[in-house]
């Protein structure tokens, strides 16, 4: 209750004025919110990346020349020339994907799942999310040349999400947080893994806050020992399970996983304990001796970076791919727990840190046994370095999927 004294009239004036400035923040269109395509630090915790970063187009490629891809104030948009996707450079399997979208009204234009590159055929290249309300067949909701929603929606003329989760063969969609369809493919040429491609058709068509969390991955390390993983001999480090996290300290050496994999996406947290202390994830590596410890490609631990600018890396960077190509930008600290993402697909490899694309990169180089002297795309180990006499580094919540072949035929 107010005060007797105080006319109350001159209370719900003292209240607007406080609360006013509130109620008109937490009403700000989300494109001019801070969090737009940032993620938040629970979701990088849960294991969810962003594919666009708001400001560039690292980690996409158009399809076409001719189509205008372009960002404005942190959204992607295309409105002219020919239909085209612009894709992912990276292929997935089984994941969650969130994506805001607006289309123009009476647009037609979609969001293209496990895709190849240039799809010819629609029902058997890709899995094409459509988002056109007037399409005589398969309208807005639909999985073109699939399915349709049993009730008709609405996705033109104003932001809306699609939230979709592709699992096996079953594919999940929301549309502004309602459930509007759920398929499972049984033919032949189901497919099960590919890029994401965001298309432009007819109309103008804008994207932004385009996040994914990778799926159906497994634990690599169970939190008491080290069942599963082998010391390399000849090596000085020492790699011991304190507080669920494997710890190593000492001088160099390798703790090497006893299951191989050739595509694949491994999420994983690492800590540095010092300042610039230098380490590293191998994988697709050839089986470690004491003559040769480790030979693969090596996913940088590094935060240290130069002229106080973190877009100079100091030694590659964390999530940098070493003596290949440096991160783009050191994202962690150390001390601090960092979130990692990898993702191996054939020639192409793409790195993640805290939710961050810093690695898109295609080795290019003449195929070797050895990753240190050419490509390797078939199967390898993976093993935890432990680099000098300062280490002091911890690793936790190791998970790993196997990427399976594209299509059901293939398999």
């Amino acid at each position: 209750m107010f005060p007797r004294f105080i006319p109350r009239w001159i209370c719900l004036l003292a209240c607007l004025v406080w609360v006013g400035p509130q109620f008109v923040l937490a009403q700000q269109p989300p494109a001019s919110r801070p969090t737009l395509n940032r993620l938040t630090t629970a979701e990088v915790e849960q294991g969810w990346i962003t594919l666009f970063d708001g400001k560039t187009l690292f980690g996409w490629k158009a399809n076409n020349r001719e189509t205008n891809w372009r960002i404005e104030d942190g959204v992607i948009v295309a409105d002219e020339g020919p239909a085209g996707l612009l894709c992912t450079t990276s292929e997935f399997a089984d994941y969650e994907l969130r994506c805001e979208f607006r289309l123009s009204a009476g647009g037609n234009s979609g969001i293209f799942l496990r895709t190849l590159f240039e799809p010819k055929e629609v029902t058997s290249d890709c899995y094409e999310l459509n988002m056109c309300d007037s399409h005589p067949a398969f309208p807005t909701g639909s999985l073109v040349g699939l399915i349709k929603p049993e009730t008709p929606v609405s996705g033109e003329g104003r932001w809306l999400e699609y939230r979709v989760k592709c699992q096996g063969r079953t594919i999940e969609v929301l549309l502004g947080g309602q459930p509007v369809l759920k398929y499972t493919d049984d033919r032949p040429q189901a497919r099960f893994r590919g890029l994401i491609g965001l298309q432009k058709n007819a109309g103008k068509a804008e994207y932004r806050n385009v996040f994914l969390r990778p799926l159906a991955t497994k634990p690599l390390f169970n939190g008491k020992d080290l069942e599963g993983w082998r010391v390399v001999p000849g090596g000085s480090s020492r790699f011991t399970v304190v507080e669920e996290a494997i710890h190593v300290e000492n001088g160099r050496g390798f703790l090497e996983t006893r299951q191989t994999w050739g595509d694949f996406v491994l999420q994983a947290q690492a800590r540095t304990n010092g300042a610039g202390l230098n380490s590293g994830i191998f994988f697709r590596a050839m089986p470690g001796t004491a003559e040769e410890p480790s030979n693969g490609y090596e996913l940088q631990i590094h935060n240290a970076f130069k002229n106080k600018d973190r877009s100079q890396p100091a030694d590659f960077g964390t999530g940098g791919i070493y003596r290949r190509v440096p991160a783009r930008r050191v994202v962690g600290d150390d001390g601090a727990w960092q979130t990692l993402t990898l993702v191996a697909t054939g020639p192409h490899i793409a790195a993640w840190v805290e939710g961050e694309q810093v690695t898109d990169w295609s080795d290019e180089r003449k195929p070797n046994d050895n990753p240190r002297q050419g490509l390797r795309t078939r199967a390898g180990h993976l093993s935890l370095q432990g680099h000098d006499p300062t280490t002091n580094l911890d690793f936790r919540n190791l998970r790993i999927a196997e990427l399976p072949t594209a299509t059901a035929a293939a398999k």
